[in-house]
């Protein structure tokens, strides 16, 4: 080492000095006013691929790019005129050179130190090509990002936007740069989004902009149009900055706008045409009632009298259907309790005697329309079998509806406190049409239907409460 450059260099003694520069993390070179290097350490070599003793007592100029080297002495003339700590060619993109030719990135820190030998310079260099090459990387992604980017310092202007964000707001790259975000916001808006700009700075999150809230931008023509915005917080070297990704959603919303309108114009639709079955089977009970007063066989007024109770029963769900403006499920509760209703007019002169009650769970258990009416026909076949058979001969009773949530199915029971079945009662071989319904209903719903006779008969139904859990067949 040329211990003659090195005399008097350190005014703190030269072994800890040289310790401290030797054991430096960056490379560390030490210039004397005419330029020459008097100092570096293992780092320099290991970043610029020279031995030490092939850098003390050159030029400085060495290290730096040909196409450079000959304003270079100019810049450290200017530094030895005022000589005060601070980064190298702040604002410029800085430059070394290698043993090899080859060209690097680099940032670089000045520092005068006072030597017994005259004013020195220690620069430290750090080799920034990883972070230059993140950066290229970052600068790609955010540039052919699909939406358009655009970065924000904490004052609020822009530092960096994409191709993208010039095609949608219309300006020139070189327009936005520099200029406050708030010039692509409708004026109208300005005043608010200063204070909303705060605020994300204050607690800086990965969040959408304005959640709740239509979003406008304004675009070089004055016009405005609706936008999504994420927003991103950056840490860089130039402290907290905000990436903001907008979309254009004017198309979304027009399809949006159009699917809204064709879901009422369907709605409109569907509300008439249950409002028409309802009406049409209104039609035929009142028909199959005006038959039955024009018969004096009491069979066949009864006959025609359940058949139009089961009418009565399809209807009531195309009319709560068109009531609750909900066409896909109907609240089983509320349909048993109006079908319960139902029935008690039906047989009103037993309407003294016989009680129908109901036990309805107060939480609402929806069925889809399509399970809805064989339930309905299920409880009208139940209901009306136990007002016609289960107190004969003038006697007064109870027949009770029953609805549980039993896991995921669903159980309907029918009971009363009448005479009981009879003893040679099957339920694979009845004749009443009604009774014979009853267990093809239950295996449209896919459920099982069974009856028990102790202290009265319990008829009883269990099906899934969702239509994919149906029993398998």
């Amino acid at each position: 080492m040329n211990e003659k450059l090195l005399a008097g260099i350190s005014p703190v003694g030269e072994d800890p000095f040289r310790r401290v520069v030797e054991w430096a993390p960056t490379a560390i070179v030490m210039v004397n006013a005419k330029g020459s290097i008097v100092l570096s350490n293992a780092q320099a070599e290991r970043i610029f691929g020279y031995a030490r003793d092939e850098l003390l007592g050159e030029p400085i100029e060495k290290l730096v790019p040909e196409r450079f080297a000959g304003h270079h002495p100019a810049y450290r003339s200017d530094f030895y005129a005022a000589p005060h700590p601070r980064p190298m060619g702040s604002g410029r993109d800085l430059y070394a050179r290698r043993r090899d030719g080859s060209e690097f990135p680099v940032e670089i820190g000045l520092t005068p130190i006072d030597s017994d030998s005259g004013p020195m310079v220690l620069a430290a260099i750090v080799d920034i090509t990883e972070r230059k090459r993140l950066e290229e990387r970052f600068r790609r992604v955010v540039e052919y990002a699909p939406s358009a980017m655009v970065m924000i310092e904490r004052s609020g202007r822009m530092v960096l936007v994409n191709a993208q964000t010039e095609q949608l707001f219309g300006y020139p790259r070189s327009a936005l740069i520099g200029e406050l975000v708030e010039m692509l916001v409708p004026e109208r808006l300005r005043g608010e989004h200063v204070h909303f700009r705060g605020s994300f700075l204050e607690v800086p999150k990965a969040r959408p902009m304005g959640a709740g809230r239509d979003l406008f931008a304004r675009r070089a023509d004055g016009t405005e149009f609706p936008v999504e915005i994420g927003l991103n917080p950056i840490e860089t070297e130039e402290g907290a900055m905000v990436l903001a990704s907008i979309v254009d959603i004017t198309e979304r919303q027009r399809a949006q706008q159009k699917l809204e309108n064709a879901l009422q114009e369907k709605t409109v639709l569907l509300n008439e045409v249950h409002h028409r079955v309802k009406n049409n089977l209104q039609v035929i009970s009142s028909l199959l009632n005006l038959q039955a007063t024009h018969t004096s066989d009491p069979r066949l007024r009864a006959i025609l009298a359940e058949s139009q109770s089961r009418v009565r029963a399809m209807a009531l769900t195309h009319q709560l259907l068109y009531e609750r403006k909900d066409y896909s499920r109907i609240d089983l509760g509320e349909y048993l309790e109006r079908l319960a209703q139902l029935l008690i007019g039906s047989y009103r002169e037993d309407g003294a005697r016989i009680t129908l009650r109901r036990i309805l769970p107060e939480t609402p258990l929806f069925l889809d329309f399509e399970r809805a009416i064989p339930c309905g026909l299920i409880i009208n076949e139940l209901v009306t079998n136990a007002f016609k058979h289960a107190f004969p001969d003038g006697r007064s009773g109870e027949v009770r509806i029953e609805l549980l949530a039993v896991g995921d199915e669903l159980e309907l029971v029918v009971t009363d406190n009448g005479v009981g079945l009879p003893a040679s009662f099957d339920l694979t071989n009845l004749k009443s049409l009604g009774l014979q319904l009853v267990p093809l209903l239950a295996d449209q719903l896919g459920g099982s239907f069974t009856v028990h006779d102790h202290q009265g008969p319990r008829f009883s139904l269990r099906f899934p409460s969702n239509p994919t859990g149906r029993r398998a067949s």
